[in-house]
């Protein structure tokens, strides 16, 4: 078993709460090693050592997918999916199995496992085999949308590309980060300080006219023949507000 990466999966359940996982194995460090390694991208997880408490925690747990040991003393891992299925035919479980021999790897596939890896695994593999697992299911995905939108004004931060009223706007790298600092804080008083250590990282030697320099131009460029959206509130700093 080998070392996981650190990114962590970009699924959650339909309520927003992390992805439950279950896993089976009579191996207990084996499968504490691997809920570890599973907790690390995100995910809740619970252990079974054995195909009866398997069946128990999958009632009580409601887990998304079941990580499941073929070869278990007692009910093995065929009994138990057979029992699992009967009550919950719709989660998907993944088989883990040291038979590397087609015929069993066709018979778990047939005996209603959604997939299956070979120990020894490769952690990786594992958590790349769920996340299919888990998008095949329909779980949601929480990719974090970079597209700021504040009125009619909307920014993208990958692109860097600016519109308002769906008219593209040219800014410099400076006038971009300002732009943005805004529209993350919106309806938000921001002063020449906040906004000097958040764009420029420094003090600029107290030279604070370099704010009002570079917000009229942001002005110049987003709220020209428009309604204005950038306000200045004197003795306390500035603030972007989508027109009434």
């Amino acid at each position: 078993m080998t070392n996981v990466t650190s990114n962590q999966s970009s699924f959650t359940r339909p309520d927003g709460s992390p992805i439950r996982i279950l896993v089976v194995d009579d191996e207990t460090v084996l499968a504490e090693l691997l809920s570890a390694a599973l907790r690390h991208q995100g995910w809740m997880t619970r252990t079974a050592a054995n195909g009866w408490e398997a069946l128990e925690s999958t009632d009580e747990y409601q887990p998304d997918v079941v990580v499941l040991d073929v070869q278990m003393p007692g009910l093995d891992g065929m009994a138990t999916l057979e029992r699992l299925r009967k009550k919950h035919p719709h989660i998907p479980v993944l088989f883990l199995t040291a038979r590397d021999a087609v015929a069993d790897r066709i018979a778990g596939l047939r005996a209603g496992a959604d997939d299956y890896v070979t120990k020894p695994f490769d952690l990786d593999e594992v958590i790349a085999r769920i996340d299919a697992l888990l998008r095949r299911a329909g779980m949601a995905s929480t990719t974090v949308s970079h597209i700021l939108t504040v009125g009619d004004l909307v920014l993208d931060e990958d692109s860097h590309d600016v519109t308002r009223a769906g008219q593209s706007i040219l800014l410099t790298n400076t006038e971009f980060e300002l732009l943005r600092y805004f529209m993350e804080n919106p309806n938000i008083v921001l002063s020449k300080s906040q906004i000097l250590d958040r764009v420029w990282s420094y003090d600029f030697g107290g030279q604070a006219n370099v704010v009002e320099l570079y917000v009229s131009y942001l002005r110049k460029k987003i709220d020209r023949d428009r309604e204005p959206m950038i306000h200045t509130l004197r003795g306390a700093g500035y603030m972007l507000r989508p027109p009434a």
